[in-house]
């Protein structure tokens, strides 16, 4: 169920229950049952968020990525979908779709992603792995794997 001053556009794809908050932005996505959307939150065209899932408020999910069911977004974590953000192309144009193509991001099920987590595209986040809070993901993590920092790397024990 929607909150206040949302913006669902009629090609999002909704799943059973799932709870929207208020200030949300939703266009061309699809959003499993059961999955929570915290308040301040953009999900674009042609990501997908899987079932039983978390995002908490102020988290932006771009287009080309892919989180799979049961996992945990923190608070202002952002995903990121180019390699090499340009705002005009060769012939000094504002850049349009045509001009590039997302790369994606997978997070495999179980994960969970610490608050303020930056994760840069082409990367895949493994099943139950754990990204610390602040950390700035440039590579892939392994199943089962906590990684801290800026570049996040495996947590020492």
């Amino acid at each position: 169920m929607p909150g206040q001053f949302c913006v669902i556009a009629p090609d999002v794809k909704l799943g059973h229950d799932v709870t929207i908050h208020n200030f949300v932005n939703l266009y061309g996505c699809e959003i499993g049952d059961g999955t929570r959307v915290g308040s301040f939150v953009e999900i674009q065209k042609n990501a997908r968020v899987g079932r039983y899932c978390k995002i908490s408020s102020h988290s932006f999910i771009c287009e080309g990525v892919t989180i799979e069911d049961e996992v945990f977004i923190g608070h202002g974590v952002t995903f990121i979908n180019d390699k090499v953000p340009r705002a005009t192309n060769s012939k000094g144009e504002l850049q349009t779709e045509d001009d590039w193509k997302p790369v994606p991001v997978i997070v495999k099920r179980g994960a969970s992603i610490g608050s303020g987590a930056t994760i840069l595209c082409g990367v895949t986040i493994g099943e139950r792995a754990v990204v610390g809070a602040g950390a700035v993901v440039t590579r892939d993590v392994a199943a089962d794997t906590t990684v801290i920092g800026n570049p996040a790397s495996p947590r020492k024990r």
